[in-house]
């Protein structure tokens, strides 16, 4: 009697990052007849793009993430699997977990995105926290309630002026559209709801480093949000960098202003994708990739999304 043949093992993928990249990856790879693990450190899948609403109390949290598992429960080829990830061990071709634990892959592919970056400042994550996270939209928006709720009660002119000031510092698309909501909340929305404060008085200031808003669109769109912005009670401060942020506010320059909510816009850094596989990354952090996403020097490695920079001739 011949003996039965081995069922052959389906190529193992693993795909680190359930953001935009990650999750469309998986979603195209239907019927492919791999075997997928799809690894996160959170079990749902964000839409970033509508997180300052959160923080702004207009949307829930619910609104905007959906449970990983819940997205792929009809796929019996993907697994999914809440984790952080500590680094690659190239040469045994596993991913390593924070827990000591490892992953084996056939390919694998790292979507880890973006993340704050403080420009050297670490200290100021927890003074000015940015908006990439569930956490960091209830975190902005608990804060900018409690403000409003605290200059209420507050009987000293100076201490409510600053309970009353919001700093979002950084003019792009995110900075851009919480200080507009900020304004609109304060000047619109919120100024019955108060008996001791008038909402309307409160100083909204979008700062930025560079010469305008929006820096990475054309110049008449950045003159356009700027007019809509100033038309809402912003004060749009421009080629002003920020030197120092403490509890009691932000230092612009020479210029310190009382300040009870800071949000930081300014800028962003790749995951540590470069330093686990041990390859050249760009000033922002982002792994220097082909124009087909692969790791130099490893065809079984790609990297794509926020966390990939293409090498260019």
């Amino acid at each position: 009697m011949a003996e039965a043949e081995a069922t052959p093992v389906a190529h193992h993928l693993v795909v680190v990052g359930a953001g935009f990249a990650g999750l469309q990856l998986v979603r195209d790879l239907k019927g492919a007849g791999l075997r997928i693990t799809l690894i996160d450190q959170r079990n749902h899948h964000l839409f970033q793009p509508l997180l300052y609403q959160v923080a702004t109390t207009i949307l829930a949290t619910s609104e905007i993430a959906w449970p990983i598992r819940r997205l792929f429960r009809e796929r019996a080829d993907v697994t999914t699997l809440l984790a952080e990830v500590a680094g690659v061990d190239t040469e045994r071709r596993q991913v390593l977990l924070e827990d000591g634990s490892a992953i084996g892959y056939d390919t694998l592919v790292l979507a880890t995105g973006a993340r704050h970056s403080y420009f050297g400042r670490d200290e100021w994550a927890a003074l000015a926290p940015g908006l990439k996270t569930l956490e960091d939209a209830t975190t902005i928006r608990r804060r900018m309630l409690l403000a409003f709720e605290q200059a209420e009660r507050e009987t000293d002119p100076e201490k409510r002026r600053a309970l009353l000031t919001f700093a979002v510092i950084g003019a792009g698309p995110t900075g851009v559209e919480l200080a507009g909501i900020i304004a609109e909340l304060a000047k619109q929305i919120l100024w019955q709801e108060f008996r001791h404060i008038d909402t309307r008085d409160a100083r909204i200031l979008l700062i930025e480093a560079g010469p305008r808003i929006l820096a990475a669109f054309p110049e008449t769109l950045s003159d356009y949000a700027r007019a809509a912005l100033q038309k809402l009670g912003v004060e749009v401060l421009l080629g002003r960098a920020v030197s120092e942020i403490s509890a009691e506010g932000v230092t612009i320059g020479e210029e310190f202003v009382g300040c009870r909510t800071v949000v930081w816009a300014a800028g962003v850094a790749a995951s540590p994708a470069a330093a686990w596989l041990g390859i050249p990354a760009d000033r922002a952090g982002r792994a220097s990739v082909d124009a087909s996403l692969n790791a130099p020097g490893r065809p079984e490695i790609f990297v794509i999304g926020d966390t990939a920079a293409v090498a260019t001739a």
